[in-house]
């Protein structure tokens, strides 16, 4: 009997076994099932994350290797879209001033010859300084009145050299200075072209005169204190294009 049971019992051990194991096995597969699902994620998140970093990390370093090069050129490109605008700006200063010279030389003449020529001239500062109105055939305070045509000629030049000059000033000081010359410039030559005795002969009208000077008006103050600023910014170095050299 006990050799039948051991007989008829023996499959059942491993069945039990068996069984035992299966239990177990199912037990746990559901809690593998949600351990690997609760460790899939993080197991799967670290590891994409991991990546991810690791990607982020080359990409970043890449990038961080590459742009080098497009921010310089961005940079170039920001520089020269902010040197734009700055040269613009110069060049409005210096046809402002040039605008502003030139119209007040300009009305002062048309003042002189409708109020002040043919009668005696007027005293400001006693001997020192009267307003009297001359015309002035020659250059700036009456020298080589025989050379009026070489003189419009010259006026021209400078006027068509400033406006060249305006396309590479990015200094304050020099559009000042410019504008001054090209205001000047323009009030001179508007007499050369319109007053008598014709076309590019017509002489300039005068009115400022100092005591022991030539005679002068507002377009040759402008073009000489144009001129003087000019000297002394090359003086310290400074170009027109903003830039400082030294000798």
């Amino acid at each position: 009997m006990a050799e039948a049971e051991r007989i008829i019992g023996t499959p059942d051990i491993p069945d039990g076994s068996r069984a035992g194991r299966e239990r177990p096995d199912e037990a746990a597969a559901p809690g593998e099932r949600s351990g690997a699902g609760t460790e899939r994620t993080p197991a799967g998140g670290p590891a994409a994350g991991t990546e991810g970093a690791g990607g982020a990390d080359e990409a970043a370093g890449s990038e961080a290797g590459r742009p080098a090069e497009p921010e310089s050129r961005a940079g170039e490109a920001g520089g020269g879209a902010a040197g734009g605008p700055r040269g613009k700006r110069r060049i409005a200063v210096l046809f402002a001033v040039a605008a502003f010279a030139y119209a007040l030389d300009l009305i002062s003449k048309m003042i002189v010859v409708a109020k002040l020529e043919h009668h005696e001239p007027i005293e400001i500062v006693g001997d020192w300084l009267r307003f009297e109105a001359i015309r002035n055939a020659g250059a700036a305070f009456g020298f080589g009145e025989a050379f009026t045509v070489i003189f419009t000629v010259i006026a021209a030049v400078v006027i068509v050299v400033i406006a060249r000059l305006a396309r590479k000033l990015y200094s304050l000081p020099w559009a000042i200075a410019l504008g001054l010359l090209l205001g000047g410039a323009l009030g001179n030559l508007t007499d050369r072209i319109f007053r008598s005795p014709g076309v590019f002969e017509g002489a300039v009208v005068d009115f400022i005169a100092p005591k022991h000077f030539a005679v002068f008006n507002l377009a040759d103050s402008a073009i000489v204190c144009g001129g003087i600023l000019i000297v002394l910014l090359s003086f310290r170095g400074l170009d027109p294009d903003g830039t400082v050299h030294k000798d």
